[in-house]
């Protein structure tokens, strides 16, 4: 059976920025000068990041909102694209997640108050499998949903019984976590690695997992200790393909020991707008070029031309254009 498409499955939710002139003492007032409202999480902006860069890719989220104003927003923008959201729940016992992410005028400084709502409920019972018909199969983030980082008493996690079913299906797997600092991230991670075909996370998230740091004590990237780790992390059951991403590299393992490494490329002072979602974006272009069969070092490439377009603007999803016009956003600032 031949299959098309990527599933985008996890987060979604809304950011309702908050433009301040200054962080407030406790106890005291500060004025909001202005407020805008964005898309985030997971499965919008990776989504909506795939769609741009070809239109005719078919894309379907998997996820839950609120029956409410932000959910319908999430709703709106992803179909505005052509994501198909047929598949997105609809809740009324959780409002749509979202953060308040307070902004300081002219630093850029943010603070993040999130509230973890539908995305809390998500679960795999939201999705149908039966009917799951694509050839990759996305979920972000790890450690931000409830449902699917639970350690049960077997050892797994709902997540890793997921994957492991979409994989029988003969769909490849793939996931994004987030940094996490509490004591079940290793486990929760561990657990779903053999049931994922393809792992795409940047280079601290990849440490956490190995217990290795990426990074000297001058904070420099260490580039002997990110291959070490990619070794630690494929030993632990991935499939196919591990990619890790940092500001200075993107580096690819797979299953063969074929190790490639890419430069970033250099950006014009300037240039970087913003970098909420430049990882979705690498992401992306990741998913965009595994989907297609690009060799390592293009993928690498490729994805970091995406992120760099992310970084153009300073929302999650403006600056990626379609693939034939990723050079030129660049270009036009060198």
């Amino acid at each position: 059976m031949e299959r098309n498409g990527i599933a985008v499955a996890g987060n979604i939710l809304t950011d309702n920025i908050k433009m301040i002139e200054e962080y407030p003492k406790k106890g005291m007032l500060v004025t909001i000068t202005d407020q805008s409202l964005a898309i985030g999480g997971c499965v919008p902006n990776t989504g909506i990041d795939l769609k741009k860069l070809d239109k005719s890719l078919i894309v379907k989220a998997y996820g839950k909102v609120g029956d409410d104003v932000n959910g319908k927003f999430a709703l709106d923008k992803m179909s505005s694209v052509g994501i198909d959201v047929s598949n997105v729940k609809v809740t009324d016992q959780m409002p749509t997640s979202y953060s308040d992410v307070m902004t300081v005028n002219g630093t850029g400084e943010r603070t993040f108050f999130h509230h973890r709502g539908a995305n809390k409920i998500f679960s795999m019972q939201d999705i149908d499998l039966d009917n799951l018909d694509c050839k990759i199969f996305h979920i972000g983030y790890l450690m931000l949903l409830d449902q699917f980082d639970k350690i049960e008493q077997d050892g797994r996690t709902p997540m890793s019984k997921l994957l492991e079913k979409v994989r029988e299906k003969g769909i490849k797997t793939s996931i994004d976590i987030v940094s996490e600092s509490s004591g079940n991230f290793q486990k929760v991670v561990s657990s779903t690695l053999p049931y994922c075909d393809y792992v795409i996370i940047n280079e601290i998230e990849a440490g956490q997992i190995a217990g290795i740091s990426p990074r000297n004590q001058d904070d420099s990237l260490n580039e002997q200790n990110v291959f070490e780790i990619m070794k630690k992390l494929m030993k632990m059951g991935i499939n196919e393909k591990l990619i890790v991403h940092c500001p200075e590299k993107g580096f690819s393992l797979d299953k063969n020991d074929n190790f490639v490494s890419c430069p970033s490329r250099k950006l014009p002072k300037g240039f970087i707008k913003g970098s909420v979602g430049a990882g979705d974006a690498f992401c992306a272009g990741c998913l965009y070029s595994l989907y297609n069969e690009y060799p390592d070092d293009k993928m690498l490439d490729f994805s970091n031309l995406v992120a760099i377009n992310c970084l153009s603007e300073p929302d999650s999803i403006s600056g990626v254009c379609e693939k034939e016009n990723l050079l030129k956003v660049l270009e036009k600032q060198l």
